[in-house]
Order: C-alpha cells, then sequence, then structure tokens
C-alpha cells in the first residue's frame, strides 16, 4: 500500500450559528487520508460525520453554517483558501462525494445519462459524442445492465441500488484521487449492500483512489477498511488500524460500539446473550459537557473527566486515543 498522504484535515472546524445557540459540529478535527487506501470515519448520528464531508467539499450551507478554522489539504493547497471557481475544477473531478440519499442527490427531472455526461463534459472538457461514450462505459463499470437503455432513465424509473449505482459512476466518472462515500448503503438490502462496497473496492484498486468511508456500520469498517477514525460530538476520540482497533479499543465510547454488535458464536457458546447498550444519550449540541464531552456517558469517569477535556495520546505507532486513562 502507498503511504503519501493526498488529503489532511488539520484542527478543523465547522459551527452552525441558529437562534437557539452555536452548534459545533465539527470542533478540532484532524484527520489524514493516504493514496489508495480506505479510512473508516464511524460514530453515532450526529456526530459530525456528514459535516466533515461536506466541509471538505466545501458544501456547508452558510448561513446557517460556516467554517471557522482549520485547514483541508489536499496535494499541498489548502482547499479552504481557494476561490469557489477553483473548487469547482475540484469538486467532482479531483475530489468526489457519494451522498447518502440517491433519490435525493440526484435531479428527478433530468435522465442519468445526461446527469453523469455534464459531469464529465465540465470537468474533462469533451464534446457531447465523447462524453455520452464515455457515461456508458462508466455504467457499464458500475454494473448496470442495458447501459444505452439505462441513460435514456429517470432516477424513479430505477430501483435504490441502481440509483446508488449510478450515483458511484457519477462520482467515478473523472477517476478523482479522493471519493468521500457517505453512507453508500443506507436503506439497501444486505445483498445489494454487499455488492456496492465491492464494487467501491473494485474501483479503488484500478484507478488507485483513497476512499473515506463514513459509516456507523461497524460491520463494513471491519471489512473494507485500513485504518478507522471515531468521532463523538464533532471531535476524533480514535484513531488506529483497523485490525487494531477491534482486536484492541481502548476509548470507553468505542468499546461501546462494539459491544453493541451481536456476536453469533458468543450466542451459539452461551445461549441468549443481552447486548451491551451505550447508557444515556447523546447531550444537547447547545449545551455540551465541560470536560471530556463522552463524561456524562462513561462508566470509568472522574472528577478530572469532567473537569479537563483530554488531548490525543500515543498508544502505539499505529493507535492514539483521547481519554485520561491513557495519560502515562
Amino acid at each position: 500500500m502507498m503511504t503519501e498522504t493526498i488529503l489532511k484535515l488539520s484542527d478543523l472546524k465547522t459551527y452552525f450559528f441558529t437562534a437557539e445557540g452555536i452548534v459545533k459540529a465539527v470542533d478540532g478535527l484532524d484527520l489524514e487520508v493516504n493514496l489508495n487506501e480506505t479510512l473508516g470515519v464511524v460514530g453515532e448520528s450526529g456526530c459530525g460525520k456528514s459535516v466533515m464531508g461536506l466541509s471538505i467539499l466545501r458544501l456547508i450551507k452558510n448561513p446557517p453554517g460556516r467554517i471557522v478554522g482549520g485547514k483541508v489539504l489536499f496535494a499541498g493547497k489548502n482547499l479552504l483558501t481557494l476561490s469557489e471557481s477553483e473548487m469547482q475544477r475540484i469538486r467532482g473531478n479531483q475530489i468526489s462525494m457519494i451522498f447518502q440519499e440517491p433519490m435525493t442527490s440526484l435531479n428527478p427531472v433530468i435522465t442519468v445519462g445526461k446527469q453523469i455526461s455534464e459531469t464529465i463534459r465540465i470537468h474533462q472538457h469533451l464534446n457531447r459524442r465523447e462524453a455520452a461514450t464515455r457515461t456508458m462505459e462508466m455504467l457499464e463499470r458500475v454494473g448496470i445492465p442495458l447501459a444505452k437503455k439505462r441513460m435514456k432513465e429517470f432516477p424513479y424509473q430505477m430501483s435504490g441500488g441502481m440509483r446508488q449505482r449510478v450515483m458511484i459512476a457519477m462520482s467515478l466518472a473523472c477517476e478523482p484521487e479522493v471519493l468521500i462515500a457517505d453512507e453508500p448503503t443506507t436503506a439497501l438490502d444486505v445483498t445489494i449492500q454487499a455488492q456496492i462496497l465491492d464494487l467501491v473496492q473494485e474501483l479503488k484498486k484500478e484507478l488507485g483512489t483513497a476512499v473515506i468511508l463514513i459509516t456507523h456500520n461497524m460491520g463494513v469498517v471491519s471489512e473494507v477498511t485500513q485504518r478507522v477514525l471515531v468521532m463523538y460530538l464533532g471531535m476524533a476520540v480514535e484513531k488506529a488500524s483497523t485490525r487494531e482497533l477491534f482486536a484492541h479499543p481502548l476509548h470507553p465510547y468505542t468499546q461501546g460500539l462494539l459491544d453493541s454488535i451481536p456476536h453469533l458464536g458468543a450466542r451459539l457458546k452461551r445461549g441468549r446473550v443481552r447486548l451491551r447498550e451505550i447508557p444515556g444519550t447523546l447531550p444537547s449540541p447547545f449545551d455540551l459537557p465541560s470536560g471530556c464531552r463522552f463524561y456524562p456517558r462513561c462508566q470509568a469517569a472522574n472528577s478530572k473527566c469532567q473537569n479537563e477535556s483530554p488531548g490525543f495520546f500515543e498508544v502505539s505507532s499505529e493507535h492514539k486515543v483521547r481519554c485520561w486513562r491513557y495519560e502515562s
């Protein structure tokens, strides 16, 4: 695997300014992704995973959202300092994103062929015929049968799995260096989920693309990623190689996520086993805890956790955790 870093987030902060107060959706996030690597970003709904992806492409709606600090370094350039026209040349071309819901991400009144062709014509500077040929090739590449016929169909004429394949074809049409896949298997049955994930992995190997896989499914993470970043309330709380994270989860939140997964072998050995759950609920985004943000739900917390926010502690060269228990 190549280890050249293609994308780096440094102290990224994206806040939403509302009448009720300030929501710190992403608050001081550091992240690196290497060429030809799949990085998993996991956490509960509302922890800032999707906002992070949108921030990379500067797609945060303002108002109410705004990137208030940090850097997004892509191939040595800080994307936050580029003009809008410069960003338009990067979006969909060098950095692409598969959005959560293909039915709302695709334009319902334009055929899928035209939507993909438009992306190709803008970024690759091809004429209509060349773009149409490239579109058909991409649809065939993602496993859509009768691609020439499907190009003339509208999104509502396709199943959820087919629409997701169209989104992947559109995202990869210009052979991007970075692909942000935001819950690419949401609302799909398990068979289609497996096909979509296999497809992304095959295309990643073929094109050498770096993939950021945003998900809450730890099973998916264990299968397709090389490294994992765990987020909680806008902050990273643990970073590790996938093998290390599943073998030795350190942060109480990560341990809770893994403990909530059913294990068939354990059930067969011990009979009926109740799944463990993470106690409590997410705090209000308008009233975050003053110390460690996981403190109110952590069964191992102490007074220091309540009053002081921990930094990242390096447990090994491939494992870092934001928890006072590993200070020494």
